[in-house]
Parts: C-alpha cells; sequence; structure tokens
C-alpha cells in the first residue's frame, strides 16, 4: 500500500484501505477502481489522504497497535456515552457520568491489552473512519498515545489505566461549552476563547466527585492544558507543579489536534507534527515524555513515499523500533529515474542518507 494525498488520486488506481463512515458502513471499499467522481466525494467529505494499492508498494502492510474494529468500537461507545452526557442538565451530568464510567474502563483495558501484546509502534489512521464530531474520535486517539506513552515509561498497569481514563475524558468539560463556539470555523475572538479555556475547570468539576474515576484522573482533565513555562491554562502552573500524568496528555492532545483535520485547518501529516512537538521541548512539553512518544508513535507511517537526502526516492515498508526516524526505505528512484528492480534498505544502516521530505502528492512516472 501506497499513501498519496487525495488531491492526486488518479482514475484507474486501486484504494488499499477501506474507509469507514460514522454508522460503521463502508464508504469506500478496499480494491474499488478510483474515477473522478469518487475523488471529487471523498475531496468533499474532508478526505485528505488515502492508501492505494499499486506494483511497487504491492507488499507493503499497515499493521495496528490497536486494530481498527477496537478503534471504531471505542469511538462508537465514547460518542454513544457523551451524546447521552450532552442531553443531561448541569445537575444530572454527574450521576450520568458515574454510569458511563464502566463503559470507559472496557474501552482503556481493550486498549491497554491491544497495546500491550502488540509489537507495531502507534500508527497515524489517516482517514480509515470519518466521525461528524472531531471530539469523539480525538478523546480516542487521545487515549491511545497516552496510553503508549505511559507504557514505554514504565508506568504500572494501574497508573496507566489511570492516565487511559483521564485522557478519554480529558475533553469532557466541552459537554457544557456551547457549539457555536466549539464548531466555529474561524478564529475565536477573546472573549470566545475565555469560554472555550474554561473546558478544562469544567471537566475537573465533573470527574472529582465521581465515586468511579480517581482524582488523579480528573487532574488530567484540569491541567492538560498547563505548559512548563506556565504559559497554559487554567492555573497557568510551571514544571514542578503540573502532575507527570497531565503532562503525557498535554503531549498526546497537541499531537492529535495538529494532526487531525480541524473545521478551520487541514491535518499535519505525523513527521510535521512531531516537529512541532520536539520545537516545545523544555519549555511546553517534558523531555523525556516526548522521547517516550518517539519511540513508540510512527512518525513515518509505512506506505509513505519519502525523499531522502541523496536524491533517491522510496516508499516507507517497515518501520525501525530502535529509531523511528530511520525507517525501512523500498527504493524505487535514483537520478531521477524508476529503478527496473526495488531494493530495501534501512536508513539506519546509511549513516549519509536521511528523510528530506515526505511527498504524497508525488507521482510514479506511469501514472
Amino acid at each position: 500500500m501506497r499513501l498519496i494525498s487525495t488531491k492526486v488520486l488518479q482514475p484507474g488506481m486501486v484504494i488499499g484501505r477501506t474507509i469507514w463512515n460514522e454508522a460503521g458502513r463502508p464508504l469506500l471499499h478496499e480494491g474499488v477502481v478510483a474515477s473522478n467522481q469518487i475523488a471529487g466525494r471523498l475531496l468533499q467529505l474532508n478526505v485528505q489522504y488515502v492508501y492505494i494499492n499499486d506494483e511497487i508498494s504491492h507488499d507493503i502492510n499497515i499493521v495496528e497497535a490497536v486494530p481498527l474494529h477496537i478503534r471504531r468500537k471505542a469511538v462508537d461507545k465514547i460518542t454513544e456515552s457523551f451524546k447521552m452526557l450532552k442531553n443531561q442538565k448541569n445537575a444530572d451530568l454527574t450521576y450520568c457520568l458515574d454510569q458511563q464510567s464502566k463503559h470507559f474502563g472496557c474501552i482503556i483495558e481493550q486498549l491497554l491489552e491491544s497495546i500491550v501484546n502488540s509489537e507495531e509502534m502507534i500508527t497515524v489512521l489517516s482517514d480509515a473512519f470519518i466521525y461528524d464530531e472531531y471530539i469523539y474520535q480525538h478523546s480516542l486517539q487521545v487515549a491511545i498515545y497516552s496510553i503508549a506513552i505511559a507504557r514505554e515509561m514504565k508506568y504500572t498497569s494501574d497508573e496507566i489505566r489511570q492516565i487511559g481514563i483521564g485522557a478519554m475524558l480529558h475533553d469532557v468539560g466541552k459537554m457544557l461549552i456551547p457549539l457555536e463556539i466549539l464548531n466555529k470555523p474561524g478564529r475565536l475572538t477573546n472573549e470566545e476563547y475565555d469560554t472555550m479555556k474554561l473546558h478544562a475547570k469544567y471537566g475537573f468539576d465533573l470527574l472529582r466527585n465521581l465515586h468511579t474515576i480517581s482524582l488523579l484522573s480528573a487532574h488530567c482533565a484540569f491541567q492538560h492544558h498547563e505548559r512548563l513555562d506556565g504559559s497554559g491554562y487554567p492555573r497557568g502552573l510551571i514544571d514542578f507543579e503540573i502532575h507527570p500524568y497531565a503532562k503525557i496528555i498535554a503531549v498526546a492532545d497537541v499531537f492529535d489536534a495538529v494532526t487531525s483535520n480541524r473545521v478551520y485547518r487541514k491535518k499535519m501529516l505525523p513527521s510535521h507534527g512531531m516537529e512541532i512537538i520536539k520545537q516545545g521541548i523544555g519549555t511546553l512539553y517534558d523531555e523525556k515524555v516526548v522521547k517516550a512518544f518517539q519511540k513508540c508513535i510512527a512518525i513515518y507511517p509505512n506506505g509513505t513515499v519519502v525523499l531522502l537526502s541523496d536524491g533517491r526516492r522510496g516508499i516507507v515498508s517497515k518501520q525501525n523500533h530502535k529509531s523511528t526516524d530511520k525507517p525501512w526505505v523500498r527504493i524505487f528512484e535514483e537520478d531521477g529515474e524508476i529503478l527496473p528492480a526495488t531494493y530495501e534498505c534501512c536508513l539506519e544502516d546509511e549513516p549519509a542518507a536521511y528523510i528530506h521530505q515526505v511527498e504524497v502528492e508525488y507521482l510514479v512516472h506511469n501514472e
């Protein structure tokens, strides 16, 4: 499989991965031959990237640490629970959340089991399934990233469960933010932004009195927007004042935010998202957390076309657990010429070569 921008999807290309809609039904099946109509519809639905099958990527596979069917079931349950909460009056929210917490606990157990039992790195899904409302899928993705980071940092299973619950519910306070602010496509006014920032306190107030969720998980909701240099909110805490769990969720939250479609901007590729995070090491984000995240996330997912520093082009074919920024690459082009036969190389074994850029809009000469 090869990852391409939907903007360059051409008639005759074969879809390599099924795309699912919010109802859990296939929107576009694997193996379907693309047409102009299909490409136009995907762009209309804001699907930015698709996987295709072709000769040079014929046996490159995407293996998920958390299988797609588990992700889909989890998002469905989060969606159901959050929508139920949204329909409650403030006085009933805490009771309803207490009732729903067992479902969140089951989701975390499934995610933890999948991640612990898998040797795969976490792959950022590229529009594999489409949900109308960002918050539901975001809650799941942040939980997955946070669990993976916590595991890499050697937290105990009980601690990882607390972190996972805190991550899944970190944005629950947004249920109390007006929809016109949550879904506003343009820049928020200062007043609207002040209202938006209240979601951290709202979430803490909802969670801290629950019998089924620990106070530490509640603090994840309270502190996930705090930053090491004191520039965060709601309390402007600095490094040692921020709970370690919240430092993990802060990184997971921002990474998923920048690598997801939002009403006000397009998603970044994982490699770009990681660069954003790395730029904030020591000022915004904890260095140990970022380093742990780098070890468990596929910065360059399998199927990504990359241009190397020496001018060669290839497709990421396999991840390198020792160094995630130096994966295995299937070289198919040298000196601007398509090779008669591809070959594999691990960038860790080639110190002079590194990934110069990701090329999701690159078309092979015969396409």
